[in-house]
């Protein structure tokens, strides 16, 4: 497959996913519910893999608006997800790169989302993973310690979940 041929197979996948799935009903669960808040600690190195995970993501906000609960959610990158938000090409396994921009795209859509309070990488997993702070593509803002941040927004009643 030409590389025109795989991006456009990789954005067809990610507007798959952003039609909206038919709203399921979560009313026992969100009964009173007036916001919920999370912060997604996402570690994933592959690059549909990532990409699929950040649609749900956007799929679960959409649906919590949908039925009138205000999302307050996090995105907290580490690990092996952090080559797949930066701009080093060489950084970035080569059957990666082409996905890796729709995921920029995606995750610059959704840094302006309603609901979408931050989107953060680990300045840890920068030096572990052998990246630089400066090519972190600009939806992200890098913090010190993931573990530190997931630590924090636990302690302030964000739901923790591991996708």
């Amino acid at each position: 497959m030409n590389r025109t041929k795989r991006i456009l197979a990789a954005l067809a996948l990610a507007l798959a996913w952003s039609v909206p799935a038919p709203c399921a009903d979560d009313r026992g669960a969100i009964a009173g519910a007036r916001e919920l808040k999370a912060v997604f600690d996402i570690r994933e190195g592959d690059g549909k893999t990532l990409l699929n995970r950040l649609m749900v993501i956007e799929e679960t906000r959409e649906a919590l608006l949908a039925q009138g609960v205000r999302p307050r959610l996090i995105l907290a990158f580490r690990g092996a997800a952090t080559k797949l938000i930066q701009t080093d090409p060489a950084k970035i396994r080569p059957e990666d790169r082409e996905i890796a921009a729709v995921i920029a795209t995606k995750l610059d859509e959704m840094r302006d989302a309603q609901g979408v309070e931050g989107i953060e990488l680990c300045e840890v997993a920068i030096r572990g993973q052998g990246t630089k702070a400066e090519n972190v593509i600009p939806a992200v803002k890098v913090v010190g310690n993931t573990f530190i941040s997931l630590m924090a927004y636990q302690s302030r009643g964000y739901a923790y979940i591991s996708p």
